[in-house]
């Protein structure tokens, strides 16, 4: 998630130039976001798998995935009402940011749920060969 937000704010909107803050320090600020919300990300699908709100029965990586997308969406908004989003443009730079946050949280959702399913074989495969 921190790569693709670099692409995405870097390359592709130009909007890190405009930090009114060293490079250097926002990274770092970034990186811990993401980890918080990594984390948040992980702990909460673990739970809604234990307490069966997903299902690894059916599309497990797309539920997650959707799970990831609406917690950017409430990042998103989190982000906007404090005022630290780099949006200045108009509202059709703030649509394509929310919709980019919630593509950019459904793909860590995504790889939590493939994190998960890894998981599960690796331990699945260890209890095969300790039979």
């Amino acid at each position: 998630m921190y790569v693709v937000s670099y692409l995405w704010h870097g390359l592709a909107l130009t909007d890190l130039q405009e930090l009114k803050i060293p490079l250097g320090l926002y990274l770092a600020l970034a990186g811990m976001v993401y980890l918080v919300i990594g984390l948040a990300l992980t702990i909460g699908t673990h739970k809604a798998v234990q307490y069966e709100y997903l299902s690894l029965k059916g599309p497990f990586p797309l539920t997650a995935a959707l799970l990831g997308a609406a917690l950017g969406f409430f990042v998103y908004l989190v982000i906007f009402v404090l005022g630290m989003t780099f949006t200045k443009h108009g509202m059709m730079h703030v649509v394509a940011d929310i919709v980019w946050q919630m593509f950019e949280q459904g793909i860590g959702g995504l790889a939590v749920s493939l994190g998960i399913i890894w998981d599960m074989h690796k331990r699945f495969l260890e209890q095969e060969r300790a039979n």
